[in-house]
């Protein structure tokens, strides 16, 4: 664990020279620090000098912490979404300004898993397991989706366990028209009620 600590010190701080708004983000955190935690699994120190990064493991006070499960950690510090925060997967504890620049500076410093890679086997080589991959991910996103949309079919059509998109529509527009007419009626209705008072 702790030569993948050292190693994932080094990638942030050797992204640091690339990106003036990171070295800017990272002067402005001097002395700061973030505590990443996957409860039951690991926390994550990292902390700011000025001019680099520190990443260490252990209970050492923050000034703000993160705190969710791994895959929703992974989704947050990947900048997919912010739908982890959104749904309470993750709790951000402390000075949610701090938490917010350690969240930027780190998604500025993601590596790109390609130019790692090309340090180790080579520029060429690096390139072909990339494109391997990025081919794999995309028939995996597709060969998802197919099978979510064909089960849903099923679900709908076959075994009749869920309302065809269509017809469902169609009922929530004469919901919305049913309401509509009521709404209607009552405000006529509270017409009539006025005018036979006033009489």
């Amino acid at each position: 664990m702790s030569m993948l600590i050292g190693t994932l010190e080094n990638i942030l701080n050797r992204g640091l020279p690339r990106s003036v708004r990171a070295r800017q983000l990272c002067a402005e955190l001097a002395g700061r620090r973030l505590a990443i935690e996957a409860p039951a699994l690991a926390r994550v120190l990292i902390g700011s000098t000025g001019s680099s990064l520190s990443v260490s493991r252990g209970a050492g006070s923050a000034d703000a912490q993160i705190i969710g499960g791994p895959l929703s950690l992974a989704v947050l510090s990947g900048g997919f979404s912010a739908g982890p925060l959104r749904r309470g997967e993750i709790e951000i504890r402390g000075d949610a300004e701090v938490a917010q620049k350690f969240q930027e500076l780190l998604r500025l410093l993601s590596p790109d898993p390609e130019e790692e890679l090309s340090l180790l086997i080579g520029d060429a080589s690096a390139h072909r397991v990339g494109r391997l991959a990025r081919g794999t991910l995309a028939w995996s996103r597709k060969a998802a989706t197919t099978l979510l949309r064909d089960l849903g079919e099923y679900a709908s059509h076959e075994r009749g366990d869920l309302v065809p998109r269509q017809e469902g529509e169609q009922f929530l527009r004469g919901v919305d028209t049913l309401r509509e007419d009521v709404d209607r009626f009552e405000a006529r209705l509270t017409l009539l009620q006025k005018a036979s008072d006033t009489k």
